[in-house]
């Protein structure tokens, strides 16, 4: 987790920097989240399944983290407990003997 912690510290100084927080609201950092990931499916478009060019994949998957993790420390969220808590709500609606090796939607197992 300090790893994460120091990776928000350093988003949040280079953001701070440019005094930017004051258009950090959570609603314009999930618009600007999903505009970001809209870019990432973008380099996608059109093309092969992994036909991408890596650099602009590497762009653009870190404007996806830092968004989401800005929205995070707005909302004072635990990175590390969100997911988890997620990871079990996912765990028990696809469990292992029904979910493994099929990509139905949960609700059809």
């Amino acid at each position: 987790m300090e790893d994460i912690n120091t990776l928000i510290k350093n988003i949040v100084k280079f953001r701070d920097e440019r005094d930017w927080e004051q258009f950090h609201n959570s609603k314009d950092l999930a618009l600007a989240l999903s505009v970001e990931a809209s870019e990432l499916l973008e380099l996608f478009l059109w093309k092969k399944n992994e036909d991408f060019n890596l650099d602009q994949l590497k762009d653009e998957l870190a404007d996806v983290l830092m968004y989401a993790l800005l929205l995070a420390d707005k909302n004072n969220l635990d990175i590390h407990q969100i997911v988890m808590d997620k990871i079990k709500k996912n765990a028990d609606k696809y469990p292992v003997d029904k979910a493994k090796g099929n990509a139905t939607k949960y609700n059809e197992l």
